[in-house]
């Protein structure tokens, strides 16, 4: 029977749409459509007096859950409110518990209201997320924690006139001084943060300290079906590497299945664009831990043993808060591994080069836009001699294509002998039918993993190019780029060797509007790289074609 070649190239672009899909299903922590069983469940040994409390929300700080083991932490203090501002970043910092309840950006916006900034930790009614610290006492006496209430000293507020501002805050309990300093730097979302622990009694103690993220499990808002991203609990350790989990585990089993101790890495909450990430001291064992603390909230920490402190010692430690944008080059000077929560799926081993060269073009052409086409052009020139090959295969299919009507009319009855005199025909004109497909085949990685590099760059969120396109990462808002690609894929439709079945020939006129209204829902900027391929790909094959007819190529 013969074969159309068309027709599998709509497959290959059909299946590859499907790929990218289950890659979608598998990066927010599903099940992978072509697995076969359910993951295992997650069994993990239980981590030792882990933090489990709530979130202290004003004003009713003194009934929140206290520490396993451990009282309720006697609020005798008025909670204060510090508000800390940079250049990026605004946070508000409650002095019950010395807790970071806000984070403004002040360099990026909402995702659904543009007059607003993006906003990562915050306490809300509709859901919390927010960064806790705290001392556990091996003894089981209240220690200094996240319900314990802080004096704040006093000091800037801003960095208006400074390259850094300090907030140092100070609680007693249970015969321990602990005191944080927070330092924030101006043009920086790298929080530093130190704890200093003073033993104020006469016996030696050997406190612990945790350090954790607190985060609703609701669904990112104004996500869509094309355009999804995960939202979770994630870490890193030099020896079982990047780990990604999923709050539908850990509300499931209590926890999740992953790296217990380790003396290096970092744990996470990772979100589309954006992270938030505590980095502890490096070479300083540790466990690590996830549970579910309340309804819809779920923690991943770190439980730091300080060893024994004697009367009057202090003992400091130092660790580092990372609240800010995705963007591969900072995290990468931050801490090994950090990088890896910009998630380009399973073609990272392709996609990362791809985004290393848009960065090198950006550098020179400042706007991503730009950058995009650039882009598209290198690719199209790397697989000119494939594309070549296909267009070619296209052409010859093109000149012989009343040859194979004549052989459909002769032989319609007969689809054996048909088949057989089409093969005849292919052998004599010395055409390969599947000649074109190969090249698709080689390219369709690289078209992925630009997908995932455009879908996740938060270099390019709120990026515009000319004119309507305001931001790159966000759907065209009025859908030029996809009626544009309808139009350059109608005319590739006719630049192609058509179909000798009607039927299938209505169907080909179809795909590409079927395909550009699913465009209307995907970022800008793959629509860009699309319409800009065909342009250039309807270009080469109307030279190769013409040439072809003309005796000029063969």
């Amino acid at each position: 029977m013969e074969l159309n070649k068309r027709t599998i190239l709509w497959i290959v672009f059909s299946v590859s749409l499907v790929v990218l899909w289950n890659d979608w299903m598998v990066a927010n922590g599903k099940q992978s459509m072509f697995s076969l069983t359910p993951p295992p469940p997650a069994v993990t040994a239980p981590v030792a007096k882990a933090p489990a409390s709530a979130v202290p929300t004003a004003p009713a700080v003194a009934g929140a859950a206290a520490l396993p083991g451990e009282a309720p932490a006697v609020q005798a203090l008025k909670p204060e409110i510090i508000t800390i501002t940079t250049d990026v970043i605004k946070a508000d910092i409650d002095t019950a518990g010395g807790v970071i309840k806000r984070l403004e950006l002040l360099k990026f916006h909402d995702k659904l209201d543009k007059t607003k900034n993006q906003v990562l930790f915050d306490v809300k009614p509709t859901g919390i997320y927010v960064a806790q610290t705290g001392l556990i006492s091996n003894t089981g006496t209240a220690l200094p924690n996240h319900n314990t209430g802080f004096v704040a000293k006093p000091g800037p507020r801003s960095t208006n006139g400074n390259s850094e501002v300090q907030l140092v805050l100070e609680a007693e309990q249970g015969g321990v001084k602990l005191t944080k300093t927070y330092t924030f730097k101006k043009g920086d979302y790298l929080i530093g943060l130190r704890h200093d622990v003073t033993n104020l009694g006469a016996a030696a103690v050997a406190p612990s300290l945790y350090m954790q993220l607190l985060h609703h499990g609701n669904e990112p808002e104004g996500e869509s079906w094309f355009n999804a991203s995960y939202t979770g609990p994630t870490l890193y350790t030099d020896a079982d590497k990047y780990q990604k989990l999923d709050f539908e585990t850990i509300e499931k089993h209590g926890k999740a299945e992953h790296s217990t101790k380790s003396n290096d890495g970092w744990i996470a909450i990772s979100q589309h664009y954006f992270v938030s990430a505590f980095i502890p001291q490096d070479k300083a064992p540790r466990d690590i831990y996830t549970k579910k603390v309340d309804t819809n909230l779920y923690a991943i920490g770190n439980l730091i043993p300080l060893g024994p402190i004697a009367p009057g010692a202090t003992l400091s430690n130092e660790a580092r808060l990372y609240s800010g944008p995705q963007d591969e080059n900072k995290l990468e000077t931050i801490a090994p591994g950090l990088e890896l929560v910009k998630d380009y799926g399973m073609l990272t081993i392709i996609a990362k080069p791809i985004f290393w060269v848009m960065d090198q073009i950006n550098k020179v052409l400042g706007n991503w836009g730009w950058t995009i086409i650039a882009l598209t052009v290198l690719i199209k020139l790397l697989f000119f001699p494939l594309s070549a090959a296909s267009y070619k295969s296209m052409a010859k299919m093109k000149l012989v294509t009343p040859k194979m009507q004549a052989i459909r009319e002769k032989y319609k009855g007969d689809p054996a002998k048909m088949n057989q005199a089409t093969m005849e025909l292919y052998k004599t004109e010395k055409i390969n039918p599947l000649g074109g497909c190969l090249p698709i085949l080689v390219q369709m990685p690289v078209f992925i993993a630009l997908y995932w590099v455009l879908n996740s760059s938060a270099e390019m969120r709120g990026a515009p190019w000319v004119g309507w396109i305001q931001d790159l990462t966000a759907p065209d808002p009025y859908y030029i780029l996809p009626v544009l690609y309808a139009i350059s894929m109608f005319i590739t439709t006719k630049l192609n060797p058509q179909p000798a079945d009607p039927a299938q020939a209505k169907m080909m006129l179809w795909m590409p509007l079927i395909f550009s209204v699913m465009f209307f829902f995907f970022p800008a900027g793959l629509v860009l790289y699309w319409v800009v391929n065909n342009i250039l790909s309807i270009a080469q094959q109307w030279v190769i074609t013409k040439n072809f007819e003309s005796g000029k190529t063969k």
